[in-house]
């Protein structure tokens, strides 16, 4: 490695690295981009074991619209990516329903009022309020300016739109189930189970715990420039790190970061292959793993690192299956996405509810011609797994893992009947891949409360020390840790 003084390092190449070190070349600054694996993405990304590819999380990605963060950079700077615009984006199936996630809105409030004494007008009136909401806010994040930090003219903007943003207000610090209640909601099953099953994999909770507003925004999610990238989300993260190659950056794989020391005019960072010495460092880790990287006593610690690294612990770790099954005859070639519910009176966690991604016919050299592979994944409370002895561990991820079979094999059986490999896979192996201490996913859940906006921008832990990924603000899903490494990079540019 070299002494020369870098403008930032950038460690870890999930999506919020990924961001801060493409803006921050394209700014002209001088980066380099750290990573432990040997290829990106982190959470987010595509992996390979016995010939076969899976995404590493079962999940599908917004913001592909051409005139979005992910769809703008794949236009602009010339990307090799390919986005499948899937119809319907998602199945729910329970044992007693079945509701497709279409393109077209008015396709799942047609389904949501078919259903046996649905209360109609107020199932208008409710998603008139969502419409709302998540318009205001959405609004926002296809414009990173409006993001912190503002500029004025940035202010200005927000000022004109206040009228915009009062609907959202009144449900600051409340949970949606209020909203739901409001509106005489709350028993409606379908719409209760469909609004579980969302926020579980948008905000990280049931409907009622969630945040209002978050969970009115997320339900806009399969709506916002969402839809599959041809390969594996890895085809995105790999082309977004050329780019940063292209752009006059080095990114620096199979390079674990161990540590951080604070030197004068900036920081040393100390790797598998040696030291950098950078003005900047950007941590696209969990608050624990800043917390690692400092070395410090818990003393001497940020107190708002503290309070994150407590909040993340009491979210959630994933169990997942790694399927490579034949597909069923007659069945659609392209990818699929399913959303399985055994108990809809259960939590939604520990195997009663499944998010499964399917790869399609497009996605070659994932699996051989006439197979898929499928990803997938169920949280589990990582409080039920901290401090208990590997073999107990070992026993509630493999009782949660044939849960999931059973599940598959209830309101899946069409993929159960042919699968010809499997992988598993626990919180301990997702640590071991990612680096997440304790295999978390996730970041913070977005339980109701009025902490959530305490901070409305980029995480500086000490000076020259910045905080990146899903448990800092704008939050949960590759999007936003994407905008917030942005608009980190934008008050490195400025400061």
């Amino acid at each position: 490695m070299t002494s020369t003084w870098y403008d930032a390092v950038v460690v870890g190449a999930g999506f919020g690295g990924l961001a801060t070190a493409l803006e921050l070349t394209q700014r002209g600054a001088r980066v380099a981009l750290c990573e432990t694996l040997n290829y990106p993405g982190g959470c987010a990304s595509t992996f390979r074991r016995h010939g076969y590819s899976f995404e590493a999380g079962a999940t599908l990605f917004s913001g592909l619209d051409e005139q979005q963060l992910f769809g703008r950079w794949v236009r602009q700077l010339g990307l090799d990516v390919t986005v499948d615009w899937l119809d319907p984006l998602v199945e729910l199936r329970t044992p007693g329903m079945r509701l497709n996630v279409y393109r077209d809105r008015e396709r799942l409030l047609d389904q949501l009022r078919a259903f046996p004494d649905a209360p109609a007008d107020a199932l208008r009136d409710f998603f008139a309020l969502q419409q709302q909401v998540a318009g205001a806010l959405w609004s926002i994040l296809d414009d990173p300016t409006l993001l912190p930090p503002f500029d004025v003219n940035a202010l200005l903007r927000h000022a004109s739109r206040v009228m915009r943003y009062t609907p959202l207000m009144r449900w600051m610090g409340r949970p949606l189930s209020a909203v739901l209640e409001r509106y005489g909601l709350l028993r409606f099953t379908p719409l209760r189970t469909y609004l579980d099953a969302l926020c579980q994999i948008t905000v990280q909770c049931g409907a009622t715990e969630a945040e209002a507003p978050f969970a009115l925004g997320a339900m806009d999610y399969y709506w916002r420039g969402t839809g599959h990238v041809r390969g594996g989300i890895g085809q995105l993260a790999s082309a977004l790190a050329g780019a940063v190659t292209t752009g006059g950056g080095e990114v620096l794989y199979t390079n674990r970061v161990k540590s951080l020391e604070p030197v004068p005019g900036g920081w040393k960072v100390s790797a598998r292959r040696g030291e950098l010495l950078a003005r900047h460092v950007v941590a696209n880790v969990l608050p624990g793993g800043m917390t690692r990287l400092l070395g410090l006593p818990p003393e001497r610690l940020p107190s708002r690192l503290r309070e994150l690294s407590a909040r993340v612990e009491e979210g959630w770790g994933a169990v997942m299956l790694y399927l490579v099954a034949r597909a069923p005859e007659g069945h659609s070639p392209s990818a699929h996405h399913l959303e399985l519910v055994q108990n809809e009176q259960a939590p939604f966690i520990e195997g009663n509810h499944l998010f499964a991604s399917l790869s399609g016919e497009a996605d070659t050299g994932r699996a051989p011609p006439g197979h898929r592979t499928l990803t997938v994944s169920t949280h589990v409370p990582l409080r039920s797994l901290t401090g208990r002895p590997e073999e107990e561990q070992a026993r509630i991820v493999s009782t949660i893992q044939e849960r999931m079979r059973q599940g598959l094999r209830r309101l899946a059986p069409e993929w159960m009947e042919n699968v010809q490999h499997e992988m598993t896979a626990s919180p301990r192996t997702f640590e071991r891949f990612t680096q997440r201490e304790g295999g978390a996913v996730g970041g913070v859940p977005r339980r109701a409360g009025l902490y959530h906006y305490r901070t409305l921008g980029p995480k500086q832990v000490m000076k020259g020390l910045w905080l990146v990924g899903d448990s800092v603000f704008p939050g949960q899903s590759t999007l936003a840790t994407a905008l917030g490494g942005v608009r980190t990079a934008a008050c490195i540019a400025k400061g």
